[in-house]
């Protein structure tokens, strides 16, 4: 394993080079949180896609597809499709509004009233989203280095932590990127092919396996609506995924880039239903599912290739934990703290890069002590994804595609779908369907009950909205924030 060893510590050390290469860049606010809104379309397409690629997409879909084959692929699968939605039909207009958060998103064009009750739950969202990526270097540092659980939270998460800290999202841009590549030769290039080979191809996979894992609706018609729901409608709304499209060089960029992106996600998806059904054959008798991954790359690769493919695995991670955390502390900074001080410092000043900086080591800290307490990445993570899409999915895409919704639907959206989410989870528990489908049924409901109740919102606002839809409106410099709004 010595030789697996050096590659991994050569990886992690790099990380760190580029968290203190990051660091000399990001002098201004815009550049520590969305890279100077500079990025052109190789990086914005590779930095994108290692983002919404993490351990639940890795580790999780070679699970799925042990368990369920081919069909195995639909929960990364959604995820593509998610993105590359995102990418044809909203980025464009994203990308234009010069915005940091999607509670100032909110602001604009609902008059300024959403900011604090939508950064709650988005902040929610990212720290649970941060949380799962953490979990999950107890796995791949188990099988690296035989340490226990708590030890290897602590040790993947203060990297993390470390090169988000100290260059914002010029740090993470440049580590993703990299992972993007050690991703792709590991996972696609290198593990799925021998898999395949080791497992006998495709025709003795056939003969060994029932049928149903060859079945494309194996896995079943309501857990794809399920993921549709949840994975397809979060990629649209999620403040992790909006911060990589404000980064976007131009409009046209986040459009045509993310759409590199999501249809990267969806080959992505398919070798990891094709690895996990691979190792099904190699090892009918796994105590876990989620053991897949990890047990034909220890078992089946040879030195060096088995390095560089943990390496992928633990780049998938890292990518997804450190947009979730910068997200999360973007969020916390920005749309909560700023706004029940009343303060928010123009743009560009060195103070509102140190502030930045805290929130994100204070997030990480809390991120790491939540990972260690927790156990279950499922859980941690189905909770994310009911709050954010049955708290923020209909005022969010409301704002973007219906003119007579208002700040005051919108509120009642946020808080009643929020709401409803947390008491229908306590009710049926966290991992079914339920919370979900009546919270967003919900928060439909209220938003369009009380949008139509009162007065429309004002024709400036509107007005307002549109030219920055439009981009034609420059950038704004951050002014007071009355503490109440």
């Amino acid at each position: 394993m010595a030789v697996d060893y050096i590659v991994i510590v050569v990886y992690l050390a790099g990380m760190l080079a580029m968290g203190w290469w990051g660091m000399r860049r990001a002098k201004s606010k815009s550049e520590f949180l969305v890279a100077g809104r500079r990025l052109g379309p190789s990086m914005y397409s590779g930095t994108m896609a290692a983002i919404v690629l993490g351990g639940a997409s890795t580790i999780g879909g070679v699970g799925l597809g042990y368990q369920y084959g081919l069909s195995g692929a639909w929960m990364v699968f959604t995820i593509g499709l998610g993105l590359l939605a995102l990418s044809i039909f909203f980025s464009a207009r994203i990308a234009r509004l010069k915005v940091y958060t999607v509670s100032e998103m909110l602001d604009l064009r609902y008059g300024g009233r959403a900011g604090v009750i939508s950064g709650v739950v988005m902040w929610a969202y990212t720290l649970m989203l941060a949380v799962t990526s953490t979990i999950a270097y107890a796995t791949i540092f188990d099988v690296l280095f035989d340490i226990n659980r708590t030890l290897a939270i602590i040790l993947g998460g203060s990297i993390v932590v470390a090169y988000s800290t100290l260059g914002g999202m010029w740090s993470i841009t440049l580590t993703d990127m990299v992972q993007f590549v050690v991703k792709t030769i590991g996972v696609l290039l290198l593990l799925l092919p021998i898999a395949v080979v080791k497992a006998g191809g495709f025709s003795e996979m056939k003969a060994q396996l029932p049928t149903e894992y060859f079945d494309p609706l194996g896995i079943g018609g309501e857990t794809i609506f399920t993921y549709v729901l949840i994975y397809t409608f979060g990629m649209l709304i999620g403040q992790d995924i909006w911060q990589r499209v404000f980064t976007a060089r131009s409009d046209t960029t986040a459009k045509w880039g993310g759409t590199v992106a999501g249809t990267y996600c969806l080959v992505y998806a398919l070798a990891g239903a094709v690895i996990g059904t691979a190792a099904k054959v190699l090892y009918p008798n796994l105590a876990s599912a989620d053991d897949a991954f990890a047990t034909i790359v220890k078992d089946e690769l040879p030195v060096g290739v088995r390095g560089l493919v943990l390496a992928a695995a633990l780049a998938a991670v890292m990518s997804t934990s450190s947009g979730a955390l910068i997200a999360c502390a973007t969020v916390a900074n920005n749309d909560i703290w700023s706004r029940l001080r009343g303060i928010v410092r123009p743009d560009g000043e060195h103070d509102e890069v140190k502030g930045n900086r805290a929130f994100i080591l204070l997030m990480g800290l809390a991120v790491i002590g939540t990972a260690i307490a927790l156990n279950d990445v499922v859980e941690a993570l189905t909770v994310a994804y009911n709050l954010l899409v049955g708290g923020l999915l209909v005022p969010i895409l409301g704002g973007l595609l219906w003119k007579r919704g208002t700040a005051q639907g919108a509120l009642a959206s946020v808080a009643v779908g929020g709401l409803a989410v947390i008491v229908l989870m306590a009710t049926y528990g966290i991992l079914a369907n339920e919370p979900v489908y009546y919270g967003l049924l919900s928060s439909l409901a209220v938003y369009l009950i009380v949008s139509l109740a009162t007065p429309a919102t004002d024709e400036a606002v509107l007005a307002a909205w549109r030219e920055r839809l439009a981009g034609r409106a420059p950038e704004p410099v951050a002014e007071a924030v009355p503490a109440h709004q």
